[in-house]
């Protein structure tokens, strides 16, 4: 059984950085896109950035595109979340995902119900 666990997380102000990382194992890491999802108090779970199984596709949410960066590293099994110029609105549990086919779109990618294996979820707050 796939395993994924975040870390990363933790309480900055507006306009700092932080990096999330997803360390996978369980599964064949490098075969599938990964996915990061983030789901605020009283709010739905929204897609946040994908990446296709080799790294050479990625995908943004409008909200966050410019600001954050996705990448892997199939050596070490590890998805990674760079968050710049952060906003309070960012503040949410941050998910990693991985999907369960090999299929890479924004549209394929940013849906949840294509992912199969989740993270426990790491928490980021945004201060003003």
């Amino acid at each position: 059984q796939a395993q994924l666990v975040e870390s990363g997380g933790g309480l900055v102000q507006a306009g700092d950085s932080l990096r999330l990382s997803c360390v996978v194992s369980g599964r064949t890491f490098s075969s599938y896109p990964m996915g990061w999802f983030r789901q605020a108090p009283g709010k739905e779970r929204e897609f946040v950035a994908a990446i296709s199984w080799s790294g050479g596709s990625t995908y943004y949410a409008d909200s966050v595109k410019g600001r954050f960066t996705i990448s892997r590293d199939n050596s070490k099994n590890t998805v990674t979340l760079q968050m710049n110029s952060l906003k309070p609105d960012d503040t949410a549990v941050y998910y990693c995902a991985a999907a369960e086919s090999y299929s890479s779109s924004y549209y394929y990618l940013s849906n949840s119900y294509k992912y199969n294996s989740w993270g426990q979820g790491t928490q980021v707050t945004v201060s003003s």
